[in-house]
């Protein structure tokens, strides 16, 4: 009998869960529903909230986008520099992505979270919960001393989510976005005692010590 996959890829053994929310590392069957989830928005036409906005172009061309992004994140994963890029269900359904990316963990403590979220799930406050799911298992189960994030100055969606969380203001960069435009990125912290805990049982199981 062959081996299942989380044997083969000990990371697709990760289920992290918070009452309504689960999280679980991307796998190509999620691919289709991520897909037409970006496709029928993350964010209005007018804004951008991603560094490279890979959001901009044909349906064609995000698909794209999307989809060898996260075959080589994968492909990349190793034990000093990985990213971990998990599906977000809620109730079931898919509605997002959350991630945390690092570089020399075991010394560093220090991961980078990431997240976006289809517009027709926004104001729900699930985009609240799913962070506060990530900085959870990074504090307890991975044991980080640090969670970081970033957001435009001129996202406060993202930004209101990063303070219900616990985030503190960590600095500004400049950095370009769009062609020929600069952005301010505000850089935010999150630390254990910091971290505002969501009130839901919250659940990490899986091949952890393996990530």
């Amino acid at each position: 009998m062959p081996e299942p996959m989380e044997n083969l890829w000990p990371p697709f053994g990760l289920t992290v869960t918070c009452g309504p929310v689960t999280l679980t590392p991307v796998r190509d069957s999620d691919l289709p529903s991520l897909v037409a989830l970006a496709q029928s928005g993350i964010h209005a036409r007018t804004e951008m909230p991603f560094g490279f906005p890979w959001t901009l172009g044909s349906t064609d061309e995000v698909r794209l986008r999307l989809m060898q992004y996260h075959w080589a994140q994968r492909a990349a994963m190793e034990p000093a520099p990985w990213t971990l890029e998990t599906t977000v269900r809620f109730n079931d359904e898919i509605v997002g992505c959350q991630s945390i990316s690092t570089r020399d963990y075991l010394i560093t403590r220090t991961g980078e979270t990431g997240s976006w979220l289809g517009e027709k799930h926004h104001g729900q406050g699930i985009g609240t919960l799913m962070r506060q799911t990530i900085a959870a298992f990074m504090f307890d189960h991975l044991k980080a001393a640090e969670v970081t994030s970033a957001a435009f100055t001129d996202n406060p969606a993202s930004l209101a989510v990063s303070r219900k969380v616990g985030y503190q203001d960590n600095g500004v960069d400049r950095l370009k976005r769009r062609d020929g435009e600069v952005a301010l990125n505000k850089k935010l912290v999150l630390t254990a005692e910091s971290l505002s805990r969501p009130r839901l049982l919250f659940v990490g199981r899986g091949l952890i010590g393996r990530l």
